[in-house]
């Protein structure tokens, strides 16, 4: 696999069941580019070992007066620097090559998976985790990978050069074969606490970068509340720990580094003592000294590797646990499904409440639970429940679908939509039946104003569609910001669409044109709206209440809020204190409990708006 070839036709079905499993995974599924890799390292390696041998027999030839055999040094001297730079220059590039695609590899996976959980994944994973994963954790995995066949081939080197020394000259062989295992295992008491030291920081790392995310996507209600201060502070201190942390791990890889220097200088030392004095008495030539010193000081250069590959695996065995364990996320779906590829008609229904929306119709919830709403429009989604409880659509579940069927019969927008950079024209480019076009879902959302305010602040953009959108639209205000989700979620036209709280940030009279906008276009599709506004329920073909996880009535706005105490308490949010008096009121007035002043006033200001709109 080559860097130009990317992306993978198919990244493969990741071993997520820990972060070792999924590091030799990704090993095993680049094993032509590794073994690359070990031939290329083996050759640089091997020339750069190979030069004390022809450095030493140039010295002897040159002692004993033989110039057949310093020709000869001088032929493999070449030789041997001609395979250190090609080596070397092809090492790089088959190194940089698997770290490359390592990392596109996890970068697909992680797209993939965020693609098949859709909006459970961060409600299942912290947004921050994820951001974490999907880039530095990225460079690390993708760093280990690439790194084992270096290693590998460094350690292939140092066995050689020690058979070679042996051979060679065996009394200074001998002593560098024992020094080795000293110098590569020497490290190893060390890395079980510079490992834990490198988690700590990873971890810390993660919750700050989670921090950072969530204070951003909330700045503008932070601003509002005069909160940047506390988060400000708060995430000084997370970075204060990421900092300790970061020096503390530093400290013991400096360590680590330092006993990596003086071992082999001891050895070193070792053999030149022990070599003068073999020389001084004659059993060894100086060329053979020159040789084996020379040997065990290069020999440092591969030694480092050891060095490398435990502190990659260090920091990637954290970053691999961490992608494993999205990785490992499934789908509570029959995601290949089990029926075959038809998107369903009907009406949609949720048993475990009781919901039913009519094929065709126009239906609001009311719930006074945000949480319960909001898994309640997860399984009109696709998402079974806890006690795997699917919503159908005709009678068919959801779950039973294939994926791709399941999204396009039923689309959800939850109530905080992620509006992605780019131009208006792409952010409007989403997958769609043709029957709806930009223009009339543009205006269906009453988003004019919003379409002056983006060619305003683009340059040279005199088609709003040319328009640039900033990253998650953060130069639009709420309202706007949902308009132009409801724009985008209008588009896709589907068979049954699902909307919470969708205009929870406009003005009254904006929210009184965007219900008879959206009523208009989705006219004879079936549409789902959780909300509690009356603008939105009093344009409802019918509006179904739950209360305690179960839909208790169901009728047209102004009927519920004659004749469902509860439900009126939800939607005009009065207290039970105000509903009683309200009641008193009413029958000291002469009307029905259930016809007092409060509920005339609501329908007389809702008879206002629309008149206004």
């Amino acid at each position: 696999m080559q860097i130009q070839d990317l992306p993978f036709p198919d990244p493969g079905v990741p071993d997520a069941r820990s972060g070792p499993r999924f590091l030799w995974w990704l090993f095993r599924n680049q094993l032509g580019g590794q073994l690359k890799s070990l031939a290329w390292g083996l050759l640089h390696f091997a020339s750069v070992s190979a030069l004390p041998f022809c450095v030493g027999l140039a010295i002897q030839a040159v002692v004993d007066g033989s110039g057949s055999r310093l020709a000869v040094a001088g032929g493999l001297m070449a030789l041997c620097c001609a395979g250190n730079a090609l080596g070397d220059t092809f090492l790089h590039r088959a190194a940089v090559t698997n770290w490359i695609t390592a990392a596109a590899r996890v970068q697909q996976l992680l797209a993939r998976k965020t693609a098949l959980l859709g909006s459970a994944l961060t409600r299942r994973v912290a947004a921050g985790e994820v951001v974490a994963v999907s880039t530095g954790d990225v460079e690390k995995i993708g760093w280990f990978v690439e790194a084992v066949s270096r290693f590998t081939a460094a350690a292939l080197t140092i066995v050689l050069v020690c058979v070679a020394l042996v051979v060679y000259e065996p009394a200074l062989g001998v002593v560098v074969v024992l020094g080795l295992p000293v110098l590569a295992l020497a490290v190893l008491p060390l890395l079980p606490r510079a490992t834990r030291r490198a988690d700590v920081q990873r971890e810390k790392a993660g919750r700050a970068t989670e921090l950072a995310s969530d204070t951003v996507a909330g700045l503008r209600v932070l601003r509002g509340i005069g909160g940047e201060e506390l988060f400000l502070d708060r995430y000084r201190a997370a970075s204060q720990e990421v900092r300790h942390a970061a020096v503390r791990s530093a400290r013991m890889w400096s360590l680590i580094s330092a006993i990596q220097v003086l071992l082999p200088g001891l050895l070193l030392i070792a053999v030149v003592w022990h070599g003068v004095h073999l020389a001084r008495e004659g059993r060894i030539g100086v060329g053979e000294l020159v040789t084996v010193y020379s040997s065990v000081m290069l020999l440092t250069y591969p030694l480092r590797h050891f060095e490398e590959i435990a502190m990659a695996y260090s920091f990637s065995r954290p970053s691999a646990k961490r992608a494993a364990r999205v990785l490992a996320l499934e789908r509570a779906t029959d995601t290949a499904g089990s029926r075959p590829a038809e998107v369903p008609t009907g009406d949609l229904y949720d048993p475990e409440t009781g919901l039913l929306a009519p094929s065709g119709r126009f239906t609001a919830v009311v719930c006074g639970d945000p949480d319960a709403a909001g898994r309640l429009a997860e399984r009109l989604g696709g998402h079974p429940s806890e006690k795997g409880t699917s919503a159908l659509l005709g009678g068919v579940p959801l779950d039973e679908l294939p994926l791709e069927a399941a999204r396009t019969a039923v689309l959800v927008q939850d109530k905080d939509p992620v509006l992605l950079s780019g131009t208006l024209r792409e952010l409007l480019d989403v997958p769609s039946s043709g029957a709806v076009d930009a223009e009339d879902a543009l205006a269906a959302a009453q988003c004019g104003d919003v379409l002056a305010a983006l060619v305003q602040g683009s340059v040279g953009a005199d088609d709003p569609l040319d328009a640039r959108i900033t990253e998650r639209a953060r130069s639009l205000s709420g309202g706007q910001r949902q308009r132009l989700a409801l724009a985008r979620s209008l588009i896709t036209d589907p068979e049954a669409l699902v909307l919470d709280e969708p205009t929870s940030a406009v003005d009254s009279h904006t929210e009184a044109r965007i219900a008879q906008g959206v009523r208009s276009l989705r006219e004879g599709r079936t549409t789902v709206v959780f909300t509690s506004s009356p603008l939105l329920l009093d344009r409802a073909d019918r509006v179904v209440f739950l209360h305690e996880g179960k839909a208790a009535a169901t009728g047209t706005h102004r009927d519920l809020l004659h004749g469902e105490p509860r439900y009126r308490a939800v939607v005009t949010r009065e207290t039970d204190e105000e509903s009683a008096a309200h009641r008193d009121t009413a029958v000291l007035d002469g009307g029905a409990p259930g016809d007092d002043v409060l509920h005339r006033d609501v329908l007389h200001r809702l008879e206002e708006i629309e008149e206004t709109a």
